[in-house]
């Protein structure tokens, strides 16, 4: 009979065939030295035991000494989280001996728990059971390997698996350090946005919603295909990075004075209380005055021109006090703060010229200078000193920053931070650098700070701006050169806002 198929390889020998299950566990121990994730290194060990024994399947226990107990987040053919006791069962008996446990029939063994397989249905004929143990000797979990596809397990696959075992507990004990060192981590995060938000409680989840609204337009960014960063990317390595610049981005504000951060006006309250008390002062004066000015008018136009004096001097003192009402009005209308550039503010220098006199009848301004130039300031609460000292976060916070230890992939933190106020026209601060020293992550967190500043829920010092107002906002700062005209597209287009903080 002709046949155009290709004769079938010829089987192995014993030798060939051992040696080549070696080498494969000494390739999948490279991949499993690179595997961090938990998860993912134990299903590449369990695909690589089934290979290795030729079983029908496998489970992975990991030892948890605190409690005595095996447990294990991925089986095959489960999806649940096992655990078992030390000593009981199979798994149990073998990390508490550290023996292995190589049954040709299941069912003829005692310590064989039939429950899993009247539950699913499965038949259990042959189990391998072997120790995992560390460098030091110590067993650190278990691998069960369950019918051999020709027969029996035998003492070349005890072998084999223990090996295979021996390689693995490594590769899981360095991913679970890795995975305990970035729990760490994050609650060191956790820690410090905390230690940021209660020095100012009302900016409270702003690092949070920025590092949200960053990671969102990064990832739209990823996706881009046309214009100039279509060949920008940023891998699960670049997000964590670019989160962690972002939520800690606003930390060096613990080394700001807290009456500076957490000004709601252009004046301090003891600064206002300290005006109004002069306006107090001030109208005793106007009416301390128009007294002396009735028993003046009454010594020189007699006692019968009384009701003509009072009326003379009442409707002046109350045009006097109704002056003195108007400026203070005025002055408390500028002593609030705007998002935006605003002038008028001409009438307090007229203001600061009016006199009073004090309680030793010294002349006293009602303004001084410093208080009109603190309420003329034009945008915001801050003077420029203030201004200059809330600046210094960013220097506080690249320092702090630079004194941790960050590993290779999130080495870029505290240059991301850094830039995070510096502004495309060379006009930011702290440094006032240029476009092309500013990274693009740091270009994308200043259109997501300055949005959610501008959005987040009213502040003593500000009211919270509508979102398309907040848009038209930014739209003009690119407009001028500020900022990254081009991402800020990508932020409106990709509804960053929306999908980052699931506005509705």
């Amino acid at each position: 009979m002709r046949s155009d198929l290709a004769p079938a390889a010829p089987p192995l020998d014993p030798l060939a065939r051992r040696v080549e299950k070696l080498t494969s566990i000494l390739d999948v121990a490279k991949a499993m030295t690179a595997e961090r994730d938990v998860d993912a290194l134990l299903n590449l060990i369990l695909a690589e035991a089934v290979k290795v024994v030729e079983a029908d399947r496998c489970s992975l226990f990991v030892l948890d000494r605190d409690k005595n107990e095996l447990w294990s987040r991925i089986a095959q053919g489960e999806s649940t989280e096992i655990r078992v006791p030390v000593g009981s069962g199979i798994a149990g008996t073998v990390a508490q001996t550290g023996e292995v446990i190589n049954i040709p029939d299941a069912y003829a063994d005692e310590r064989f728990n039939r429950s899993y397989d009247r539950a699913t249905g499965y038949r259990t004929r042959t189990i391998l059971c072997v120790p995992m143990r560390d460098t030091k000797g110590d067993v650190t979990g278990v691998i069960q390997a369950l019918n051999a596809v020709e027969g029996a397990f035998d003492s070349e696959d005890e072998e084999l698996l223990i090996a295979l075992g021996g390689q693995a507990a490594g590769a899981i004990e360095n991913a679970l350090l890795h995975d305990e060192i970035t729990r760490l981590f994050e609650g060191f995060v956790s820690a410090s946005v905390v230690a940021i938000e209660s020095r100012d409680p009302t900016t409270a989840g702003h690092s949070g919603r920025v590092a949200s609204l960053t990671v969102a337009l990064a990832e739209a960014v990823d996706h881009l295909s046309t214009g100039p960063y279509a060949g920008t990317h940023f891998g699960s390595a670049d997000l964590v990075e670019l989160r962690y610049a972002s939520v800690l981005h606003d930390f060096g504000k613990v080394g700001v004075r807290e009456p500076v951060l957490v000004k709601a006006d252009k004046l301090y309250p003891d600064e206002l209380e300290v005006l109004r008390h002069r306006f107090d002062v001030a109208r005793k004066d106007k009416q301390l005055e128009s007294y002396r000015r009735r028993f003046e008018a009454v010594k020189a136009r007699g006692e019968k021109a009384l009701a003509d004096i009072d009326a003379e001097e009442n409707a002046r003192l109350s045009a006097e006090l109704a002056e003195l009402d108007q400026a203070l009005e005025f002055i408390l209308a500028c002593n609030k703060p705007t998002v935006l550039a605003q002038g008028g503010f001409e009438k307090l220098t007229g203001i600061g010229q009016l006199a009073f006199a004090d309680g030793r009848g010294q002349p006293q301004s009602l303004l001084s200078r410093a208080e009109v130039q603190t309420l003329s300031i034009p945008k915001g609460s801050l003077s420029a000193v203030e201004r200059k000292e809330i600046e210094s976060h960013v220097t506080h916070t690249f320092r702090f920053l630079s004194q941790i230890p960050w590993t290779r992939a999130l080495k870029r933190v505290p240059e991301i931070a850094y830039a995070h106020h510096e502004k495309l026209d060379g006009k930011g601060y702290p440094r006032s650098i240029p476009a092309q020293q500013i990274p693009v992550q740091s270009k994308m967190m200043a259109i997501s700070d300055i949005y959610d500043a501008l959005t987040a829920a009213d502040r003593p010092y500000k009211r919270a701006v509508p979102h398309p107002n907040a848009l038209d906002i930014l739209s003009k700062e690119a407009g001028a050169g500020q900022l990254d005209l081009d991402l800020f597209k990508v932020f409106v287009e990709a509804e960053v806002p929306r999908h980052a903080l699931k506005l509705k």
